[in-house]
This record gives C-alpha cells, structure tokens and sequence, in this order.
C-alpha cells in the first residue's frame, strides 16, 4: 500500500486495521509519504498496535516528491538518509517506547527547504525510514525495500486531498496522479479523495469572500486530463466511472448538540471557523484580513444555526490498472 501523504496518520492507520481484518496473515508493506516532521512524529505514536498485531508488517515513511517517493529514488542521483530499524520485542508498550526513540532520525531526516520558486516546503534530503519486526525478518526478508532497488508494485495507492485545490488539472496530473498511476501493480487501485463544495462549509467561506471557487477541477476533468497525459503510455490503465451517488460523501463537525442553538460559545465558533479555512485552503495573508473583525464569527454563527451544524462534501474516483 502507497498512501500519498499521511498527515497525522489516522487515515493509515484505520486503513491498516481493516487490512489486518481482511488479509490476517499475509505481509503487508506499507509506504508513507510526508513532508511534515510532527506529521511523522504522530504518526509513528499511532503505529506500535499496528506491529503487535500484524507482525508481518514493513512500514516505510519517506519525504520525497510524488515522482520518486513509490520507488524510493530521487529522481537526480543524490545521497539519502537511509535508516532500517528491526523492533525488538512483542508487545505495543516495547514498541512504542522504541518508536519514540527515532525523533532524533526524524529531526535529522525530514528538515525543509522552501522552493524558490513556488515558496512550498521541499525536502533537504530524501529520506527513506524502513520499520519492521526483528523477530519476523525471514519471514519479511522478500518485500522489505532495497536501497536503490526502485520497485513500485502497489495493490491500494491512497490520495487524500494530495494537492492544493486551486493547481490546475494538468499539474495535479504531473505532479501528483500520474506518478501515482505508474505505480501500480496489475490489479492495483488508486483512491482518489478531494473536496467538493456546495456544502456550509463553503457558505461560511462565501460570506466572507463571495467569490472564492477553490474546488476548480472536478474528478471528470482530472480523468480526461490523466488519459491525456498518459495517451497510452501505461498498459491496461482503466477508469471506473461513478456517479455522485458513489462519489460523493459527507463528514461533519463533532458538536454537542446543545452546542448549535442561539448561543454558540466561541470555542464551537473558532472550531468551525478553522475547519472550513482548513478544507477551503485560504492563506495566511488573507486570514489576517478577514479576522480583524467579528465578521467571520457572525458569519460562522449563521451557517451553524441554518444547519444545525457544520459538514463538508468531498468527492472520490478510482484509476486502476488491469489484470493482464
């Protein structure tokens, strides 16, 4: 499994968990993708369960760009900090306290530099952190990755929200879906997740900035766009279609309910106030504009009592790679 980017790790390790349930017994590699050192921090802290109860698991965190982190090469010949550590042990406590113990490799490994010419944070050094259970090596001696070796046969590639919303469709193939796409073994299925809108989320978003259209590229035209740029080049890459019925899904602010009435206390404001900057993407500069007065709170205040509450749409499609 490839999961472009981990965030916190809550996500992966959900999805670890049902991978346990569904395939107790088979080895299950797992490669990480995040620019983030707390990012990997958290989600280290959420995986010693993950070990102790799928032992045939190899856990792979990397900082490299979408086109080299499936085959854990750069692109350019450079060095890379390269760690393996074999867990000693059989329980999450003894794993956990081991897996706290790498800070100093992450401080190391995942320092930023910003781009010069798109003020993004980009890695200094690729880096590539190889986890698994010392007791079980023979046993995981055939897919723990090699140095160098560049193989990337995914059977699940996860994509949530793996790029900002306003890039334009072609770049969010170059630089994110294509890659994505290569890397998949036959059979193997990449999800796709991205926001939607039309939901109060982005009402709140429109009161303060009435034309604001962050959701620019639905999942129709990314699909035309990846066919295009692959115009053949890959074999047996298919593209399900489905309707908003498949497609589209909800989630929703956790509130009491005696939160949402005509007193909203400011906490729940400034909860549903940071979810929809978060998930509308806004920067910083104009944050700073908009929260100079009451209006975003007022502005917050009505989408919730409207709704009763506060939730987002986000869409979903799969690009498969067919079994040959």
């Amino acid at each position: 499994m490839f999961d472009a980017g981990m965030g916190d790790g809550t996500v992966l390790a959900h999805v670890m968990r049902d991978l346990h349930r569904r395939f107790p017994t088979v080895p299950h590699l797992v490669v990480g993708k995040e620019i983030s050192m707390e990012d990997v921090r958290l989600s280290l802290e959420k995986m010693a369960d993950r070990f102790a109860e799928h032992p045939h698991t190899v856990l792979v965190v990397t900082n490299m760009h979408y086109s080299e982190a499936p085959w854990l090469r750069p692109r350019v010949d450079r060095p890379i900090n390269w760690h393996e550590v074999s867990l000693t042990g059989a329980s999450a406590h003894e794993f956990e306290n081991q897996l706290r113990a790498l800070q100093p490799v992450v401080d190391e490994g995942w320092q930023v530099e910003i781009s010069p010419t798109t003020g993004n944070p980009m890695y200094a050094t690729p880096s590539v952190l190889v986890i698994s259970r010392q007791d079980h090596q023979f046993q995981l001696n055939d897919i723990i990755p090699v140095k160098g070796a560049g193989r990337a046969d995914y059977d699940i590639a996860l994509a949530a929200q793996p790029y900002r919303a306003r890039l334009s469709a072609d770049l969010k193939v170059r630089y994110v879906l294509e890659p994505l796409t290569r890397s998949l073994a036959q059979g193997g299925r990449l999800l796709v997740i991205q926001g939607h809108g039309d939901d109060p989320g982005m009402e709140i978003i429109h009161d303060i900035w009435p034309d604001e259209i962050p959701f620019k590229t639905p999942r129709d035209s990314l699909v035309a766009a990846l066919k295009d740029s692959l115009s053949g080049r890959e074999k047996g890459i298919v593209y399900p279609s489905a309707g908003d019925t498949q497609s589209l899904f909800t989630y929703r602010l956790l509130t009491m309910p005696t939160e949402v009435d005509n007193r909203i206390g400011t906490s729940t404001l400034l909860a549903a106030w940071n979810a929809a900057i978060y998930v509308a993407q806004i920067e910083d500069d104009r944050l700073q504009d908009a929260m100079t007065g009451d209006a975003y709170l007022d502005a917050t205040r009505r989408v919730l009592q409207k709704h009763g509450g506060l939730w987002f749409t986000d869409e979903s499609f799969v690009i498969a790679r067919r079994r040959t």
